[in-house]
């Protein structure tokens, strides 16, 4: 069978879009086409952001190579599926300018694994996957479109039938990805770099998925949530491959970088440079010394609040406290050197313990935000405290109460996002 894998034309003006806007290499369209073609399919996949190409011109392509099945994201990168734009205009676009052009079309993401049928009616999509997409669009090209496992349709009265829920990939035994040469030269951005002026291409790599902790801010209850780690032999023959393209930089995009030594010592032996997100609470002070010596230069850690009642209400799980967590942060800014503290609004800290904190975490060279609100998004336990399961208006929903609920946004926000309504232009429930 021929497929298509897209990465749209991705466009953020009046978003509350919290991820980066640069581009990212697309992994769950890399991982399934090398799942598709491993079972004897034709594949191209296209990257919009990449490519620099418009989705009127992704499209015409597709057209051109007349696939039989054509699948789209709804989320820039799989880095971003825990906070997406909760609009769906982008991949909408997309499949308007295919006009029907690309047999069977699927929408994958953060959007169809949480609410199939508003993502299935206001992009016209035939099918939606849920969860984890790369081995189910493969699934779906062996059955010939026939119905599988973990996909939602809609029929003309607009019931949606859903076979199973959300999937979960295996995961460990992904295969090393290999990206086109002239991806990769146009792939300067080096993701949550800070330390000095990004030199050579960068990348993102995957080496875990899921998360051991239940966080309520974080939306991940549909996909990327069982904690997995991936086999180290095509973990490195990927990077090995990335160094040999001229990647100087990495970004592991796992939901948390646990400590792995077998893998840090694996990459001292290798020229790269390289960025995490992970609990600062979790690494002992050797093993810093040993993520620095392996070459992370970057670390984002969640610390959300300074007290034990707030981290508590955010079922953090933390045994730490916050002088420890502190100290633990300062023991890593002397191995890598450029370490953030991630702080969230609206938990009660005191406004001036909150200033002091971080000017005292800043004087040893840290960087902590001015904490931000929370975007209740509907994979997260947040939204179901509120509202209960997500229903057909849990993404309008969670976005009016939002933008009713604070005044101030995160400073990458538009100076006032837009409605949902008017991001999409769309009245689906016609």
């Amino acid at each position: 069978m021929k497929v298509a894998l897209v990465n749209p034309a991705w466009t953020f003006e009046g978003s509350i879009y919290f991820g980066c806007r640069a581009a990212h290499l697309p992994l769950e369209l890399g991982y399934s086409k090398a799942m598709l073609e491993r079972n004897g399919h034709e594949v191209v996949l296209l990257d919009g952001l990449l490519e620099d190409s418009s989705n009127k011109a992704l499209a015409e392509r597709v057209a051109a190579f007349a696939p039989e099945l054509t699948m789209v994201v709804t989320a820039p990168t799989y880095l971003f599926w825990r906070c997406p734009p909760p609009e769906l205009r982008v991949p909408s676009d997309f499949l308007r300018h295919l006009a029907g052009r690309g047999g069977c079309t699927v929408i994958a993401g953060p959007h169809p694994s949480i609410t199939p049928g508003p993502a299935l009616a206001k992009t016209n999509a035939d099918v939606a996957i849920m969860g984890e997409c790369e081995e189910v669009i493969t699934a779906l090209a062996d059955s010939g479109g026939s119905p599988v496992a973990h996909t939602a349709k809609r029929g003309p009265d607009g019931t949606v039938t859903c076979l199973d829920g959300p999937h979960a990939s295996r995961f460990t035994d992904h295969s090393a990805l290999a990206w086109p040469d002239r991806w990769m030269r146009r792939h300067d951005h080096h993701h949550h770099r800070f330390e000095r002026q990004p030199e050579g291409a960068g990348a993102e790599v995957e080496a875990s998925r899921g998360c051991p902790y239940s966080c309520t801010f974080c939306a991940k209850l549909a996909y990327r949530d069982s904690y997995r780690r991936r086999d180290l032999e095509p973990l490195l023959e990927e990077i090995d491959r990335l160094i040999a393209q001229g990647t100087r930089y990495v970004y592991f995009i796992d939901e948390i970088f646990l400590p792995q030594p077998t893998l840090l010592e694996a990459l001292v032996e290798r020229n790269i440079a390289f960025g995490v997100q992970t609990r600062i609470d979790l690494w002992k002070p050797a093993l810093l010394e040993l993520l620095g010596r392996a070459g992370c230069v970057s670390i984002e850690a969640g610390v959300e609040s300074l007290t034990e009642a707030g981290r508590a209400e955010l079922a953090k799980r933390c045994a730490m406290t916050t002088a420890e967590l502190t100290e633990r942060l300062i023991i890593a800014r002397r191995h890598v050197p450029f370490v953030q503290a991630n702080l969230i609004g609206e938990l009660g800290d005191d406004a001036a313990e909150v200033a002091a904190w971080r000017r005292k975490v800043q004087e040893h060279g840290i960087w902590a935000n001015d904490p931000v609100p929370l975007y209740p998004y509907p994979a997260s336990p947040d939204y179901q405290k509120l509202w209960g399961r997500p229903d057909d208006l849990a993404w309008e929903r969670a976005h009016d109460h939002y933008l009713r609920s604070f005044a101030r946004f995160s400073d990458i926000q538009d100076q006032r996002p837009a409605r949902l309504a008017e991001l999409e232009d769309v009245s689906w429930q016609r």
